[in-house]
């Protein structure tokens, strides 16, 4: 059924209305609370001095302890300078913060992390590098927001190979994770190969480029890629890539794709494409419905961009797309990175992986297009929905499995031994949360407040 601008923007406009007014009446959306019994005031003698100091010469002698006798196993940060929040640009860090804040509630309550928002003043990537170091001893894996590019790019690689826990960026490894979720079962649908397909990737910023990257590992052939920025089509002769944005991760992908040396902007991209992946800005209008005829038969969309995706979905539908997907829940086949972070962590954390490699990234989106594919897929319905949460499990397994087959975990559980332990943590964060709700622990909303 087909919306109008108007309807949509209001629809859009409505939580905008309401968050301001829920954020003060909770001041905030998260809070510490004990995970130990305290049956009175005595009981600290045990959990803080003088019996807190054993299990610190534990660790003493074995820093890896801290993974056993304090929370560490669980703990992720989630990090950010605030220089590119969602679609508001550098706000700065404080402005950041009810994002952070509300990235710390997914990962708890979809995926049992204790989560901790940091948003911070180290602009630079050296100060930021540096930060993550003297933050690693807290914690079992950093998320890394909203942080622009090409800083993104260099912060993400470093951190990977200096520090012994799992560092993720977000907008990058999970925007490429459910999108490959989503293009392996859109494929299936239309009958073609992964590894005969041709891509268009319509905006060439943190988000696409890795989604070429795990693209590429799950086996498109990058020549068969074609990436577009503002400027064009990438390709070898390029050089402003180089020279002006300094950016030599979206370069390596200007000198490895569009084998064909194909010239042009976004129409020349997708002729004869079959799947259509664009991260660029918000439209409607950035992809004319004409472009869409340019594709190959039985092609696939997805429009990325919120709050409104690049073209309409209608409009891809009529010009002969098979398949579209965007980032709303209010059209069919939403790419929404919640489906992967909050799992891809309760796996590296349930075997204390050293890092987080693009190969989980893929095996994650494998389990993700399984696990819809066994409940049923159709041309509207392609990837799981957030609230189907036996999919979160699933995929912590599958990437927790992946550490253990790379080499990098610290622990070498079976894996139903990690469906069980996954599963146990899920759901105890949906009851923990469910029974301060009943209690009245956590209030009601206002009253008169509806979402």
């Amino acid at each position: 059924m087909k919306v109008t601008v108007e309807e949509l923007l209001a629809k859009a406009a409505k939580p905008a209305k309401i968050a301001p007014i829920l954020h003060k009446h909770y001041g905030g959306k998260l809070q510490v609370m004990p995970k130990c019994a305290i049956r009175g005031i005595s009981d600290f003698d045990v959990w803080y001095t003088p019996g807190v100091a054993e299990p610190c010469r534990v660790i003493q002698r074995d820093k890896d302890a801290s993974f056993e006798y304090t929370n560490r196993w669980n703990f992720a940060a989630v990090v950010s300078d605030g220089s590119r929040v969602l679609g508001l640009g550098n706000i700065g860090p404080e402005a950041g913060m009810p994002v952070m804040e509300g990235k710390a509630l997914l990962f708890k309550y979809l995926g049992g992390v204790d989560a901790f928002p940091l948003v911070v003043r180290a602009h630079e990537p050296e100060e930021m590098l540096k930060l993550l170091k003297w933050i690693e001893p807290s914690f079992g894996a950093i998320n890394l927001e909203d942080i622009e590019k090409p800083k993104c790019f260099r912060i993400l690689e470093e951190a990977r190979k200096e520090l012994e826990i799992p560092v993720w960026h977000d907008d990058q490894q999970g925007t490429a994770t459910v999108v490959l979720a989503g293009v392996i079962n859109a494929l299936k649908l239309v009958g073609k190969r992964i590894e005969d397909v041709e891509i268009a990737l319509v905006g060439a910023g943190a988000a696409n480029i890795k989604v070429a990257d795990v693209l590429e590992l799950a086996g498109v052939r990058p020549g068969k890629m074609y990436l577009v920025d503002s400027k064009g089509i990438l390709s070898p002769d390029r050089r402003d890539i180089l020279e002006v944005e300094k950016d030599p991760w979206k370069y390596k992908w200007a000198a490895k794709s569009n084998a064909e040396g194909r010239r042009g902007g976004i129409p020349e991209a997708m002729k004869g494409v079959d799947v259509l992946i664009a991260a660029s800005r918000p439209g409607p209008g950035v992809i004319r419905q004409e472009w869409f005829r340019l594709m190959a038969d039985d092609s696939i969309a997805f429009l990325c961009a919120n709050p409104i995706p690049e073209a309409w979905p209608w409009e891809a539908k009529e010009a002969g797309v098979k398949i579209v997907g965007t980032g709303r829940s209010d059209f069919p086949n939403q790419i929404n990175n919640s489906l992967g972070f909050p799992a891809i962590f309760r796996g590296v954390l349930d075997v204390r992986a050293r890092t987080v490699t693009d190969e989980m990234c893929v095996a994650a989106a494998v389990e993700l297009a399984r696990f819809a594919e066994e409940r049923g897929i159709t041309e509207d319905n392609i990837l799981p929905k957030m609230t189907e949460w036996e999919v979160y499990p699933r995929e912590a397994v599958a990437c927790a499995m992946k550490s253990i087959e790379q080499g990098v975990a610290r622990l070498k559980p079976s894996r139903q031994e990690l469906m069980e332990r996954a599963t146990s943590i899920i759901k105890g964060a949906m009851r923990s949360l469910e029974a301060l709700m009943k209690s009245g622990v956590i209030p009601p909303f206002p009253e008169g407040v509806e979402t």
